[in-house]
């Protein structure tokens, strides 16, 4: 991957734990073997936070919504436990949050996680929160475009910054899980 997506200027990531949350920065200490890549093609760059949120981030920085992946945290509850996943989705599709992600998760409702439980239980700031350091417990559900696509930004953790990253990488990360349609086109 080219160190320039859009106007972003990307570097190693293991290189700026400035710009990482701190369950990232552990994670990538540890980047899976499995995965197709090694941890120095994880790269990151700095952006202005206040432009952290997909659409603003796309426009500012020149990056299409089409490699840009959104990590939404999604809640459900079954026998009176609440079970969390991680969707991983291309800015161009929503979740099928009451379809697939509910039948996958086996709960009767689910939604997005509020917000202060999301921040809470990753560690990770609202706007930038990413499948990479997450609760091992919780499964991460790939949508396949996003696998498919060579290179993608994600969250890094934090909202000062944004991770580029192979998209079969995201579907290698332990915990993850690559569904068909797992989102639907906007």
């Amino acid at each position: 991957m080219a160190g320039v997506m859009g106007t972003l200027q990307l570097e190693p990531a293991q290189s700026r734990p400035d710009l990482l949350a701190p369950p990232v920065e552990k994670a990538l200490a540890v980047w899976p073997v499995e995965a197709p890549i090694d941890g120095d093609q994880v790269l990151v760059a700095p952006i202005d936070p206040g432009l952290a949120d997909t659409a603003a981030f796309c426009e500012a920085y020149g990056v299409g919504l089409d490699v840009s992946a959104n990590c939404v945290i999604v809640a459900g509850k079954r026998d009176g436990v609440t079970r969390y996943a991680a969707c991983i989705i291309l800015a161009t599709t929503r979740a099928d949050v009451n379809g697939v992600i509910r039948r996958r998760l086996d709960v009767r409702k689910c939604s997005f996680a509020p917000m202060d439980e999301a921040v809470s239980l990753t560690g990770m700031e609202y706007g930038g929160i990413t499948p990479i350091g997450l609760p091992a417990d919780w499964p991460i559900l790939v949508d396949s475009r996003v696998a498919a696509t060579p290179h993608v930004i994600i969250g890094s953790g934090v909202r000062h910054s944004k991770i580029a990253v192979a998209g079969p990488a995201l579907g290698a990360l332990p915990g993850a899980e690559v569904i068909e349609d797992l989102a639907k086109l906007i």
